[in-house]
């Protein structure tokens, strides 16, 4: 008889720990479904910035998970006198567990402070000084993932993303001004060069006019070309061409890469590198200098 109550009884421990697991995957499953579903459509319809959805979205599910692993420690009765006995030493058992859990509460309390302050977005394209550059994919509790471009997924841990400098593309104005620069022969017609990159410039379908009002009564062009230096062998020229977003700027800057360097060589302007004269004495003359 105790052994057949001795099973009835762990069945039904089993069954509840079962149950209890079944229900927090039930409705977490749900929750993240109908949070998705109102994120999808609020950034469609509202262009409304989703990164704050994908957080609580991380934050509901963390809660749910919490409260079903506490239900599971109350119902088997020697966790649930384990744990009496925990929380009566509470203290030092809170003290060891914030000494072992430093980084994991700052990766939090620094994700919590991203999704207020928001530096950043889940969709901006952004760049950490010195480590990568990509696409905000996600926020989590504990990191964020950036889709670089060679499609990699980087995880940094928020604490890390909140300390570093951040350069942020999309922040308040996606136009990117994208520098144009091209070096070329001394002998080179100052003139001609600054009106094929201005040109070249403008009839590019992904320049944009960023010109204000004003500057266009004062007659500031749309594409503006500078002399910028003086290098060994080479004049240095600048073109200053605006894009719409980062994506279209670095497509901008390759294919005029492309066309100037086809009208200069359709227009004889050359591209310079590098000469040195090199002067040297025979042995002679090394020994006539040495006995005088």
């Amino acid at each position: 008889m105790d052994t057949f109550h001795w099973f009835g009884s762990t069945a039904q421990l089993v069954l509840r720990i079962v149950l209890i697991l079944a229900i927090a995957i039930i409705i977490e499953r749900s929750l993240r479904f109908f949070i998705g579903k109102f994120m999808r459509q609020s950034a469609q319809l509202l262009n409304v910035d989703q990164t704050r959805y994908v957080f609580f979205k991380h934050v509901t599910t963390a809660f749910i998970y919490i409260i079903a692993i506490i239900l599971i420690i109350y119902s088997i009765p020697r966790f649930r006198t384990l744990a009496v006995s925990l929380f009566a030493g509470a203290g030092i058992f809170a003290a060891i567990i914030g000494f072992a859990s430093q980084a994991a509460f700052a990766n939090i309390i620094s994700g919590v402070f991203m999704v207020i302050s928001r530096p950043f977005k889940v969709g901006d394209t952004i760049e950490l000084i010195g480590l990568t550059s990509g696409v905000v994919e996600d926020i989590t509790l504990r990191h964020t993932v950036i889709r670089n471009y060679e499609n990699k997924r980087i995880v940094v841990p928020n604490s890390k993303m909140s300390s570093e400098i951040i350069i942020n593309f999309n922040l308040y104005d996606e136009m990117v001004r994208r520098y144009v620069d091209f070096s070329v022969d001394y002998n080179s017609d100052i003139d001609l060069v600054m009106k094929i990159m201005k040109e070249e410039c403008e009839k590019h379908p992904l320049c944009i006019d960023a010109r204000t009002e004003l500057d266009k009564l004062e007659g500031r062009p749309k594409v503006e070309v500078r002399l910028i230096g003086f290098g060994e062998s080479e004049l240095k020229f600048r073109a200053y061409a605006c894009a719409q977003n980062p994506g279209d700027a670095f497509e901008l800057h390759t294919q005029l890469n492309v066309t100037i360097k086809k009208r200069f060589d359709a227009d004889g302007i050359s591209i310079p590198f590098p000469q040195r004269v090199i002067s040297y004495r025979n042995e002679k003359e090394a020994d006539s200098d040495k006995t005088t």
